[in-house]
């Protein structure tokens, strides 16, 4: 039986997985599909505090981890597969083996929201990218023309960056006016770097054959009309997917799929406890998910004290 089982090792759950042992639960924490989280993806993080110089982002994940292994974490490779909230006890099936615990906290992050073309898939590192403030500085995309998808703030703040870098942004929107904030959105209509697309969307990539981007086929929604943009890089950003579905009907969620915590890190479930991007549709920045770790193991650790008394 475990005290506390922590799902995910990104900043979230790993931070959450310090707090837990050094309380001396003896936390089991789980990797998922991607150890390290999101931010394994990323090369330099300039914006977390203590790292004046920036770090790499798998190396910061990584000492997180030594961190809390040094403490008594336990860091398994492996994807809860199904799970039973009736208890506590709580049991998750974890690759095919039953795991009881007296806690969890769901740390399991949120992944890029994608276009679901096939070429999208076969392209991508190949000039199809979901982060520019990770990738917008390569040598690849310099001084080249780039492409974003999307209208939100994500996709005006990928813009804009990639304006350090590239020659022409063009920011491809199926609407004909931007659903980012006013301020955001007047930021990215004012530089002369970026071009918006209205009403349209990209309907393939080019060019598989090159192993490489050369371009992207835009459908105008309105007219039919459809259109080549020659590029070399697509950036995607039409919003983040939590990975939360083995908690689909579970747990208490927003219609997006996001785990709702109630007071603090709690949720509608007793014992089961929410940190992360799997929960924050706002924010999904590595600090916030650190403080949302460390806020779901305090709760965790009260919940289980009181369950002594």
């Amino acid at each position: 039986m475990e005290n506390v089982v922590i799902i995910g090792t990104g900043c979230a759950g790993l931070t959450a997985a310090v707090y837990t042992a050094r309380a001396n639960l003896k936390p089991l924490v789980l990797t998922g599909t991607m150890p390290g989280g999101l931010l394994t993806t990323t090369s330099i993080v300039e914006n977390f505090p203590g790292f004046p110089e920036g770090v790499d982002g798998y190396e910061l994940m990584n000492r997180m981890q030594q961190q809390a292994e040094r403490f008594g974490a336990r860091v398994k490779f492996g994807t809860v597969e199904a799970v039973d909230l009736e208890g506590p006890p709580f049991t998750l099936t974890v690759d095919g083996d039953p795991v009881e615990t007296r806690t969890i906290i769901i740390a399991s992050g949120a992944g890029h929201r994608h276009l679901g073309l096939e070429n999208e898939a076969k392209l991508e590192k190949k000039g199809v990218t979901y982060c520019a403030t990770c990738d917008g500085a390569l040598p690849v995309f310099r001084n080249q023309v780039l492409v974003v998808v999307g209208g939100g703030d994500s996709a005006c703040e990928e813009a804009l960056y990639l304006t350090r870098f590239g020659s022409v942004v063009h920011l491809v929107h199926r609407r004909d006016e931007l659903r980012a904030s006013k301020i955001m959105a007047a930021r990215a209509l004012s530089h002369p770097k970026i071009k918006p697309v209205w009403d349209s969307v990209v309907t393939d990539i080019l060019d598989v054959a090159q192993e490489k981007v050369t371009g992207v086929r835009v459908k105008n929604v309105k007219t039919g009309e459809e259109t080549l943009i020659e590029c070399a890089g697509v950036f995607i950003a039409i919003g983040h997917v939590p990975n939360t579905e083995v908690f689909q009907g579970k747990i208490e969620m927003d219609e997006n799929g996001y785990v709702k915590p109630r007071q603090g890190a709690a949720t509608n479930v007793p014992g089961v406890f929410v940190a992360g991007d799997c929960a924050d549709h706002v924010y999904r920045q590595a600090i916030t998910a650190a403080g949302m770790g460390c806020m779901a193991a305090i709760d965790a650790e009260r919940y289980l004290a009181a369950l002594e008394e």
